[in-house]
């Protein structure tokens, strides 16, 4: 139950960052291209399924959980090509949220970016408690 607490407060933390840098860049001093929030945003996505695979699957191995996740996130992306999530992201802003709207190829790197630094710190911090 620990792990998924831990997990579920990462993935909170995540969300929590995201919307806080969308709220910080909505102005033109900070960002005027509106890139920090939308990359920012999509790696922070990523954390959070990452995280999220913590909260349904505690013992699931980080290398396991970064594939999971960058594999459902490059599928959502991969389904904006269908304009589904474009017709449910004007009707919804939860599905806005979830699916996106369009397709960027930028995105799918930006995805692993999300994921990656994570595996890697989650991989160190397994390997010092193991050492001690």
């Amino acid at each position: 139950m620990r792990r998924r607490l831990i997990a579920l407060a990462g993935a909170g933390a995540c969300l929590g960052l995201a919307f806080g840098i969308r709220l910080l860049t909505g102005s033109d001093v900070v960002d005027s291209s509106g890139a920090l929030a939308q990359n920012s945003g999509t790696a922070l996505y990523a954390s959070m399924i990452y995280a999220g695979v913590f909260v349904l699957a505690p013992s699931s191995r980080p290398a396991v959980a970064a594939g999971l996740a960058i594999a459902f996130c490059w599928l959502i992306e991969l389904f904006q090509l269908t304009g589904i999530p474009a017709d449910l992201s004007a009707r919804s802003l939860l599905a806005r949220l979830a699916l996106g709207v369009t397709f960027d190829p930028k995105d799918l790197l930006w995805y692993a970016i999300g994921v990656l630094p994570l595996l890697a710190i989650h991989s160190a911090l397994l390997r010092l408690r193991r050492r001690s």
